[in-house]
């Protein structure tokens, strides 16, 4: 096997970075145009899906060609899915407030004070949170079973992601659940379904970068930002700061695991 390519890397490190500002440019420019900030939102998981397929163009010749073809494919499904939701989710609706509240706070235009704080921020940690999918398609040699634990534990997350979303869509869709808390399904073994499928996600594109010593020691860099992000950051916290308010929904959280799935606890 031979050595890791790091100037082939490096080069590609810069132009992943390319990548990822020019998805946030382009959604501020559609999104001053249209007077919504939200939609920075649908280009997080775009912003993914076009680091990859740079990295997938720019690493021909240097990884293994199995290797690139599934980390490309994975974040590009990954990142699609979740912007299309997103997408879905949001049509028809304004400002979200959490942008309202951070552009409130604006020194001066709210856009260019937006497009700091929002739109570069993204463009910086997807390129970070990349760093997987950019390592693991320089890895020269082929896959193993690990690669393949990581195909698994990426399949896992995508189900929760997606059955959890679906599941939440389909509750608030009737009229007759208004005002409930959602505690169906998934969301009966984890208050946040979701974020505990981007967590299988990002450790599984990791496991497609460890067959390669030199690229698992980049690429952890991404599943530890996000495991942070998710479980103590801006993910779990911020959302049950919100939701506490609801009633009902102490003791929902008393019944039901935090973050990693577990069974419900018998209602008391």
């Amino acid at each position: 096997m031979n050595g890791f390519p790091w100037e082939e890397f490096a080069r590609n490190l810069a132009l992943a970075a390319g990548a990822a500002f020019a998805v946030m440019l382009v959604t501020f420019a559609v999104a001053v145009r249209g007077g919504l900030h939200r939609i920075v939102d649908v280009a997080w998981g775009l912003g993914f899906t076009a680091v990859a397929l740079v990295t997938f163009l720019a690493s021909a010749g240097e990884g293994d060609e199995a290797r690139r073809v599934l980390v490309t494919v994975l974040t590009s499904v990954w990142g699609l899915r979740l912007a299309a939701h997103i997408a879905w989710r949001g049509r028809g609706h304004g400002e979200d407030p959490r942008y309202e509240a951070l552009l409130a706070k604006a020194p001066g235009s709210r856009n260019l004070y937006a497009l700091r704080m929002v739109y570069l921020l993204q463009g910086a940690l997807v390129w970070l949170v990349s760093l997987p999918v950019q390592a693991a398609q320089y890895v020269p040699g082929p896959l193993t079973g690990l690669a393949w634990a990581g195909t698994a534990l990426w399949a896992l997350g995508l189900f929760f992601e997606a059955v959890g979303d679906a599941q939440l869509a389909r509750f608030k869709a009737d009229p007759a659940n208004r005002g409930r808390l959602m505690d169906r399904g998934l969301w009966s073994w984890t208050r946040h379904p979701n974020y505990f499928g981007d967590f299988c996600v990002w450790w599984g594109l990791f496991l497609l970068a460890c067959d390669s010593p030199q690229s698992a020691a980049v690429a952890v860099v991404s599943p530890l930002v996000m495991s942070c992000l998710l479980i103590g950051g801006s993910g779990k916290p911020m959302l049950e700061r919100h939701m506490g308010r609801r009633p009902g929904y102490a003791e929902y959280a008393a019944r039901t695991s935090g973050f990693f799935p577990l069974p419900p606890r018998p209602r008391r």
